[in-house]
């Protein structure tokens, strides 16, 4: 075990964040810290590291591990350079790689016992050096900066002239490079583009040593981690698998802790109708029976009703009027900023129902082109044509049409005059505006905090195309799997720019891919679309890129009938497994109904000197219990397969 945390409690003054948390991590694990914003992932990770006290429990590391935190945002000032400063990580190894470099010039000028002695030295210098990789440490340096999505030309870059983000990024490189038994990441993923986030999670997935990370990237997550720890309500709980697996048990488990808590419910309805009944009667016997299911109704471990998320959050977008079936169509579009070419003669269609993202490295022109297509910026050639009776809702995160001198609640208010008060408050709690939050003014919010109020205010709009840019952005887990469930059940059209590869493999049914200064379209969501990429890239010649004169078209994926086959599979997979899901659940349902048949004989006074039928009861109970965890771990491997 390299980390043990037991019974770790913290509060801060009246409001306790963690009670009795305990969890551990082996050497080698991959682990992820989850749960909403404020619940204490954070403050977790300062106890863990020593920086904040805890009130109570432990925190154990054991002897000569080693240990690297990544915090949120860095303040690293020093006129070094990129290069520079991760390469102070592997001084040892330098100053080693020169005292070789100086034994073997020395050796020249000696002979007999004194060239012994430092030949001797030499090779203790030289092992050492092949313990430490020193020979692989240069290509190792300039692989994690460019990893990380530093350019070449970047390398000579002082980090004084570097954003926070870059310096993020440069103080993730040195931890990385210094390869600690255990790394520990806070939001390591918020300042990475795609393609540096890929390189990070195959470089997580194969480091030898342990990691602890903190991140609301559930695809990022789902890629490196294999245990997950949920931080809910001050409580700590812990899953096997990654975070897919992890959604899949927490919603298994709170859909039966539920169906238990209602199960009992009705039970102890049921027994309480029955003693009024008893008493009723009014007879010595029947007080007597009331009685005694009196007493053993006082012993029933009562099941707390679990938590459930406000019902009214899952709002829906609702288009006023239905569009035509062409409702965007995009020919020869071209965009430079200078000696900046963005993209030129990109092609592309969208059809009413489709829920498309653009995807592509930063600067590559993805919030440019939803800017020219809702006409707030001009494109240098081409034409676009919005369908007929197509109504356009923007969001754009860094045009906000709000009210500064509004409340937030009064924002919503004074655009939908028609809501009530609690309609208004249950939109906002999906966006973290909860409690007096909601009487904050508009002016006083952060730039993530009037981007929520701005998506909640399009999330009213009746628009029947809705356009866009980053909509997770300052999102917690609740807030996107809210927005994602609402996309997919809008009845319109979406287009949208994201960096978050969750969200889009659930939302998405089509890839516009902004490459090369031209554009790609697949169909199909995320996994889709990175399978068939790879599969492009696997046989393509060394270069990708295209000659400056080629015409840049968007490309339909021309696998057409290998695809459809190869769903049509799937699909049918899909049903078997499902099907068995669906039986295994009514398995399930008749044992527990049979278990609380048992349960009661078993709990019936009349019954408790005949031993036989006991132990009969008993068995039959066993065999219940051993029968019920067969089919949970059955369902659990199913739902994981699907």
């Amino acid at each position: 075990m390299l980390l043990s945390c037991d019974h770790i409690t913290k509060s801060f003054g009246e409001n306790t964040i963690l009670s009795d948390v305990t969890f551990h991590i082996n050497e080698h694990e991959k682990c992820a810290i989850v749960g909403i914003n404020g619940v204490g992932k954070t403050t977790l990770l300062k106890i863990i590291t020593g920086e904040e006290p805890c009130d109570d429990g432990n925190v154990f590391m054991g002897g000569g591990y080693t240990l690297g935190y990544l915090k949120q945002n860095q303040d690293i000032d020093s006129a070094r350079t990129i290069y520079e400063e991760i390469s102070l990580v592997k001084q040892d190894v330098f100053d080693l790689e020169l005292k070789i470099r100086t034994l073997e010039n020395d050796m020249k000028a000696l002979q007999g016992s004194e060239l012994d002695k430092m030949l001797d030295e030499y090779h203790r210098c030289v092992t050492e050096f092949e313990q430490k990789e020193g020979y692989s440490t240069y290509s190792e340096i300039t692989g994690i900066i460019k990893g990380l999505g530093f350019s070449e030309e970047q390398f000579n870059q002082t980090i004084n002239t570097l954003s926070g983000g870059q310096k993020t990024r440069v103080a993730l490189g040195k931890i990385l490079l210094s390869k600690p038994d255990l790394i520990i990441l806070d939001e390591p993923t918020n300042h990475l583009d795609m393609n540096s986030i890929s390189w990070l999670e195959g470089f997580i997935s194969s480091y030898r040593g342990a990691v602890l990370i903190v991140s609301h990237d559930r695809y990022f997550l789902d890629k490196t981690v294999t245990k997950v720890v949920e931080l809910d309500n001050t409580k700590c709980t812990v899953f096997s698998g990654n975070y897919s697996a992890y959604s899949e048990k927490k919603a298994f488990l709170k859909a039966s802790l539920m169906k238990a808590y209602e199960n009992q419910q009705r039970e102890i309805k049921h027994q309480e109708e029955v003693i009024t009944k008893l008493k009723q009667f009014n007879r010595e016997k029947s007080i007597k029976r009331a009685e005694s299911r009196e007493k053993m109704l006082n012993k029933i471990d009562r099941i707390k009703k679990p938590f459930e998320i406000n019902s009214a959050m899952n709002i829906s977008f609702t288009p006023r009027f239905e569009s035509g079936n062409d409702v965007l169509t995009v020919r020869g579009l071209s965009k430079s900023f200078g000696d900046n070419h963005l993209f030129s003669d990109i092609d592309f269609d969208i059809k009413k129902g489709e829920r498309i993202a653009i995807l592509g490295d930063n600067g590559t022109g993805k919030t440019t082109l939803l800017k020219i297509i809702t006409e707030l910026e001009e494109a240098d050639g081409g034409n676009i044509r919005i369908g007929t009776n197509v109504n356009i809702g923007y969001y754009d995160q860094e045009q906000q049409v709000l009210n500064n001198n509004n409340s937030i609640i009064d924002e919503i208010h004074d655009t939908y005059p028609d809501m009530t008060q609690t309609e208004i408050r249950n939109l906002l709690a999906a966006f973290l505006f909860t409690g007096d939050d909601v009487f904050k003014m508009i002016g006083d919010l952060s730039g993530g905090e009037k981007g929520r109020v701005s998506l909640a205010k399009l999330m009213l709009s009746e628009a029947n195309f809705l356009i866009l840019d980053e909509p997770t952005n300052h999102l917690d887990i609740i807030s996107k799997e809210i927005l994602e469930n609402a996309i997919n059940n809008y009845k319109g059209t979406v287009l949208y720019v994201s960096h978050d590869r969750y969200f889009v493999n659930r939302t998405a049914t089509g890839i516009l891919h902004l490459t090369g200064h031209h554009m790609d379209r697949y169909i199909g969501n995320y996994d889709y679309f990175m399978e068939k990429y790879n599969e492009k890239l696997a046989k393509a010649p060394a270069t990708t890129s295209r000659p400056a004169n080629s015409p840049s078209k968007a490309v339909e994926n021309t696998d057409t009938k290998d695809d459809w086959q190869k769903q049509k599979e799937e699909k049918a997979r899909i049903k078997k497994i499902q099907n068995r899901i669906d039986k295994i659940e009514e398995e399930i349902a008749a044992i527990e109904e049979d278990m609380k048949v048992i349960d009661d004989k078993l709990s019936n006074p009349d019954n408790a000197c005949n031993s036989a039928l006991l132990g009969e009861l008993t068995s039959a109970r066993n065999a219940d219990d051993e029968k019920l965890l067969e089919l949970m771990d059955e369902w659990e491997e199913l739902s994981s397969s699907l």
